[in-house]
This record gives structure tokens, C-alpha cells and sequence, in this order.
């Protein structure tokens, strides 16, 4: 057992620290948000359900968020703070089989270990991205800075003459899918993404697809 854990058993509730029972409970009520928003949607959702998932009354719910709509925003911003990080454009010398591989692989596990995360994303797209739209402005730049990323190695020879903004779609678009298709490529192959080797064999081969078809040059 940590040495957290420890303190935390050894101290009573009432003698803890406000800010740290606070913490507690945002993320406890964070992690039920987001089973129910990926499941019944935004419009779909109740507090009275987060609420029961998060083991508290909706009063209780209610003292520590503002509202349901403002509660999914938190949860929206984070999914987007996420996706921000991820591409790693600052590493641009290093060429595109290395940041784009890099960037593949931690979209996939991202895909593997936050599939109801990305499954919001995905339905608050659909739904027109009322909420999401006034929270892209930083995804919007660094997209742009990833696409004249791109544009620098494919007038370097690095690449084929591929459409930058396309090349991120698509892999948006495959690296996403197992998290958003998760139960349908379970139906079809009889198991769940669990397993590690399955796992890294699967980012093997989306990779793989992926620097072939951008005509990433070796090296």
C-alpha cells in the first residue's frame, strides 16, 4: 500500500485538508461524467445519473458543479487539452517516420486506455460541436502548426506530396476508431484490445499503413 493510501486511511475525513476531499470527489464525479456522457450523450444524460454513478446524492452532486452543461464542458475541455499535447511538432527536425509514428502510437493508446473519452468528442462532433466549437481555438493552431510541420517535409522530399490537413484526418480517423468502434472490433474479433501484444501489433500495422501511404521515406 502506498504511503498515500496510508495517510489516507490513518486521517479522518474531518481533519483532512478541504482542498484534497474536493479533489476527491471532482475527480470521483469526473470519471462517473464521463460513463455516462460516452453511453447516453449529452442530451441523454441526468445529473441524477452521474450522480448515482458517483455514489452521491444529486444535492450533494450539485455543491460540487455548477450545472450539467458546465460539468461537460470541464470534461470536453480536458479531451481537448489531451489531443493539444499530443503531437509533438517542436520535434520536426527529427522527420516525419519519428514524430508521426510517435504521434500514431499515442493516439492509439490514447484510443485503447480513454475509449469513453473519445467517444464524447465523437458525439459532440455529430451533434454540430455547439459546446466543443468555442473550445478549439488552441487545437485549431496547433493543427495549423502541424500542417506547415508537414508542408516543411513534403518540400524537403521526407514525404510524398500529400494534402497535410487530409494526412491528419486520416489518421485521426483510424487511430479514433478503435476507441469510438471499440465494442463493434470486438464483435468481429471475438476479444477485447486488453492485451498488450495485441495492442502494440495493432499500432504496428496502423503505422505501418499509415508512413506507406504518406510515402515516408526510410531513415
Amino acid at each position: 500500500m502506498s504511503s498515500a493510501a496510508v495517510e489516507a486511511e490513518e486521517t479522518p475525513a474531518a481533519a483532512r485538508p478541504p482542498g484534497r476531499i474536493r479533489a476527491r470527489m471532482l475527480a470521483a464525479i469526473d470519471a462517473a461524467a464521463i460513463e455516462i456522457f460516452a453511453r447516453d450523450g449529452y442530451q441523454g444524460a441526468t445529473t441524477q445519473a452521474i450522480a448515482d454513478a458517483a455514489g452521491l446524492s444529486k444535492a450533494q452532486l450539485h455543491y460540487y458543479i455548477g450545472s450539467k452543461e458546465a460539468l461537460y464542458q470541464r470534461i470536453l475541455q480536458d479531451i481537448v487539452d489531451d489531443w493539444i499535447a499530443v503531437f509533438g511538432f517542436a520535434d520536426a527536425p527529427q522527420g516525419p517516420r519519428k514524430v508521426l509514428g510517435d504521434y500514431i502510437r499515442r493516439k492509439m493508446l490514447y484510443s485503447f486506455e480513454h475509449p469513453a473519452r473519445s467517444r464524447i468528442f465523437a458525439a459532440e462532433t455529430m451533434r454540430g460541436a455547439p459546446l466543443l466549437r468555442p473550445l478549439m481555438g488552441t487545437s485549431q493552431r496547433r493543427t495549423a502548426q502541424a500542417v506547415a510541420v508537414i508542408t516543411a517535409w513534403v518540400d524537403a522530399g521526407l514525404m510524398r506530396p500529400v494534402d497535410p490537413l487530409l494526412l491528419l484526418f486520416h489518421i485521426w480517423s483510424v487511430t479514433q476508431h478503435y476507441a469510438d468502434y471499440e465494442h463493434q472490433i470486438a464483435f468481429f474479433r471475438g476479444r477485447t484490445l486488453g492485451d498488450e501484444t495485441d495492442r502494440e501489433r495493432l499500432i504496428a500495422e496502423v503505422t505501418a499503413f499509415v508512413l506507406r501511404g504518406a510515402g515516408v521515406v526510410e531513415g
